[in-house]
């Protein structure tokens, strides 16, 4: 009787497991082993301070499966009432990669904001690539996240 349970529990999780595609799609925010969002730096503070600010610990928020933290409680505050408007595109990913079909990590003192919305790159370097081109390359961005939210693309760094 054991061996028949047995043998029926590992069959329903063998069926479950092939009712489901087995792809996974890119992780909606670009965090640091600690799971932080964008190294830490307040997204509130690139729209209010117009620069890359810090954040404090203290001052954090789960959102997006993803800590964040920020500058100040007020800055938490703003953030907790619409954390779509501050949050970086594409998850805090590098734009340039994802506008290329592929993720690299986002560096939030390599950003711009375009129309009200945050984008980060790689770096300054590709971040001047990105903004010679920026318009097509928003577009290309926008159309591969929503490709990558059913399958996860390669990520280069």
């Amino acid at each position: 009787m054991k061996y028949a349970i047995l043998f029926l529990m590992v069959a329903i999780a063998a069926a479950a497991c092939a009712g489901s595609s087995g792809v996974e799609g890119v992780k909606q925010v670009n965090a640091t082993a600690e799971n932080v969002a964008i190294r830490g730096y307040d997204p509130v503070a690139f729209f209010t301070a117009n620069a890359p600010v810090e954040g404090n610990p203290q001052f954090a928020f789960d959102w997006n499966g993803a800590r964040w933290q920020f500058a100040s409680a007020e800055n938490l505050e703003r953030f907790k009432a619409d954390p779509s408007n501050f949050a970086p595109q594409f998850g805090g990913y590098c734009s340039w990669a994802v506008s290329h079909g592929y993720t690299a990590n986002g560096d939030p003192t390599a950003w711009k904001i375009v129309e009200g919305r945050l984008y980060f790159n790689y770096n300054q370097k590709v971040k001047e690539k990105w903004e010679a081109d920026q318009e097509k390359l928003i577009k290309d961005g926008e159309q591969n996240w929503t490709g990558f939210k059913k399958k996860k693309p390669e990520h280069k760094g």
